[in-house]
């Protein structure tokens, strides 16, 4: 029977749950919905990495506020109640207690004596105090990280002038200063084979030991042992269903370093992955994106099992198989180009499963892998996710967001009519070429930007698409309907780094996250550098501020300026310029802007950000035991599936 299915689900504190469809899931083969099922389980059990991850007292906090949940017995209609349980549920969204996007710490909206008097009215055998603490011990260890605003207020700090390791929460870091962490890799470097490059730090916690300097590696019998051994179990069943020799490969490689922890072997794995272009079931799993780590060196863990849109993937395959003419026509300086472009893959996927760093909140467009010199030699994957792009589209038509920031109704007309394929397209671009484009010179650490390199990269992406989104060429490829349509994409994307994004960040605060950092620094510097031509202005309409673009081709030929200075900084490894760029145009906020935007967005009730609730998998047997599909349910709460992960997936202590 066919189940109805919503995309909405729940709101609470400034999220919005949703769901997204595993379209043409149906029409996979049995082996090939079993290949996806297995990899969904490894993608769900490194769930308790991410946490502990994003600070040491989360996995205890989620575990005792999830005991209260549960056992309780008190009023749960009272207001300290429901305050707790819109904490549980921002903590289950967040992986921890650090907001998902800003990384400040949230504060609980109950009182320390409510919280303590709840905790002691359990059984305490829910409760994770060890195997020999007390229920005090563990109060003591979680309640000044709960409610201090000076202890660990931020899980990666990126202020200019600090110690940012010393000053981050996260739990890459222990005992160590930013300057033990960048002498003991540097040490690295410099006595190391530079053939190819290894991906330093990426799957370790730096600790200081006896006075030295050393790395606790992430792997079985080290560092999250415990939860890596249910990832490779489920990998190896995974093998079993593998749909080619090269996918087992590539999984058996996998797990080789996740056994051994040696980033040789992750090489390889990315090698051999990104060789891998004919299964139609694929995933990520491993430690991979580093934008959680203030340095920009640590693996957050994730988990992603994806199955290809073979609709969407023709769109991609068009932008891919003209890469070389992208590459060539960029407005960068002929030096950082590549000469040769190869190895490029692009698709357009359906998320089966999303684990890790990749849920709640998770990407709509994936580049990987993220070494520069694999994607030079070998090159690289890149995925839009159909699915997700189509439950975020969703959600936002009926909003009345574009009704409210868009300046006139030629704009609004504009962005209703071609929002939704600008969108798209800037982010096939993106994903699928402009994290791939632009080569480092010979000697440049990749590492050299430190805390800005993340923002540098994805503002290099973002600039790569919106300079060729209003390129003719994307309508010669029947990729744009007309030469008018990239503007809806332009107005869209300056309105969002000026004004629109403001809403995601707390009064006071500056602008931390590295996507939102990049939208602003783009949008500000071309403000900026095109005032004296009224390239783009700020106007003032029935008392509210609003973006006005009066030339869209000089504001491309802007595009292109900071294109060419961004790839010149990324290939030369230009970290004063780097930082002085990110600083100036990519952090502050203006105070009476942010206010009225904040107003704004209010009025609309929509909270800004969202995230999605998982579909179920289940395995559908015969009388005799044998599996003979597997099932989609949709009908899984977001509590419901928090509470399940947790007793279905959680092995960290």
């Amino acid at each position: 029977m066919k189940q109805d299915f919503t995309y909405t689900d729940i709101s609470f504190a400034d999220i919005r749950m949703l769901r997204y469809r595993l379209d043409g899931f149906d029409c996979l083969t049995l082996r090939q919905k079993m290949l996806a099922y297995c990899l969904s389980e490894a993608a769900l059990c490194g769930r308790d990495i991410t946490f502990d991850q994003y600070g040491r007292h989360n996995l205890r906090i989620r575990k005792t506020l999830e005991a209260v949940y549960t056992g309780y017995e008190g009023d749960r209609k009272a207001g300290d109640f429901i305050a707790l349980e819109e904490y549980l549920r921002r903590v289950w969204f967040s992986s921890g207690i650090y907001h998902h996007y800003g990384d400040n710490k949230f504060k609980p909206g109950f009182t320390p004596e409510f919280f303590i008097a709840a905790v002691k009215s359990v059984d305490k055998k829910m409760l994770p105090t060890g195997a020999c603490g007390s229920v005090d011990d563990l109060l003591d260890d979680i309640m000044p990280v709960m409610f201090d605003d000076e202890v660990e207020p931020v899980k990666v700090c990126k202020k200019n002038g600090v110690d940012i390791v010393a000053a981050s929460a996260c739990s890459f870091y222990e005992g160590v200063t930013q300057r033990d962490v960048e002498d003991f890799y540097a040490k690295a470097k410099a006595s190391a084979d530079d053939g190819e490059p290894l991906s330093y730090g990426l799957n370790s916690t730096v600790v200081k030991r006896g006075g030295s300097v050393c790395e606790d590696v992430w792997r079985i019998g080290g560092k999250y042992g415990a939860a890596i051994e249910k990832i490779v179990y489920w990998l190896g069943k995974a093998a079993d269903y593998a749909e080619n020799d090269k996918q087992r490969k590539v999984i058996g490689l996998l797990v080789e370093y996740y056994k051994t922890g040696d980033l040789r072997l992750f090489n390889e794995y990315c090698i051999e992955w990104v060789g891998e272009k004919d299964a139609t079931v694929d995933f990520i799993n491993g430690f991979i994106e580093v934008y959680d780590d203030p340095l920009g060196l640590k693996g957050t863990w994730e988990g992603l099992v994806e199955y290809r849109d073979e609709e969407g993937t023709c769109r991609t395959r068009v932008i891919s198989g003209n890469a070389q003419w992208f590459e060539d026509n960029s407005p960068v300086l002929p030096c950082f180009k590549k000469k040769h472009v190869s190895g490029v893959s692009a698709s357009a996927i359906c998320a089966g499963m999303l684990g890790g760093g990749e849920y709640p909140a998770t990407a709509i467009g994936i580049n990987l892998p993220n070494a520069d010199w694999i994607r030079s030699r070998y090159g690289s994957k890149s995925v839009t996710i159909s699915n997700i792009i189509s439950a975020y589209n969703h959600a936002a038509h009926g909003s009345g967001l574009d009704e409210e920031f868009a300046v006139d109704g030629e704009t609004l007309d504009l962005l209703r009519k071609y929002g939704d394929v600008c969108d798209t397209l800037h982010t096939d671009l993106h994903e699928c070429l402009g994290h791939g484009s632009g080569q480092l010179l010979p000697g440049t650490d990749p590492d050299a930007l430190k805390a800005y390199g993340n923002t540098i990269e994805e503002a290099r992406a973002d600039l790569f698409g919106l300079y060729y989104v209003a390129d003719r060429k994307m309508v010669e490829l029947g990729l744009l309907p007309d030469e008018e349509a990239y503007k809806a994409g332009y107005y869209s994307f300056i309105s969002n780094g000026l004004l629109v994004q403001l809403a995601r960040i707390e009064r006071g605060h500056d602008i931390e996250e590295a996507h939102m950092r990049d939208r602003a620094l783009i949008s500000r510097w071309c403000y900026e550098n095109g005032r004296d031509f009224g390239v783009v202005e700020m106007v003032r309409k029935d008392g509210k501020t609003y973006v006005r673009i009066n030339d869209y081709v000089e504001l491309r030929k802007l595009f292109a300026r900071l294109l060419s200075e961004i790839q010149r900084i990324k290939s030369e490894g230009d970290y004063v310029a780097a930082r002085d760029l990110v600083e100036r145009y990519g952090v502050k906020i203006d105070p009476v802007i942010h206010e009225e935007v904040m107003a704004r967005y209010k009025r609309l009730g929509i909270p800004p950000y969202k995230g999605f609730i998982n579909p179920k998998l289940t395995l559908v047997k015969d009388d005799a035991g044998n599996v003979v599909d597997v099932s989609v349910d949709y009908t899984e709460t977001y509590d419901e599936q928090m509470l399940r992960y947790s007793k279905e997936y959680s092995v960290l202590v």
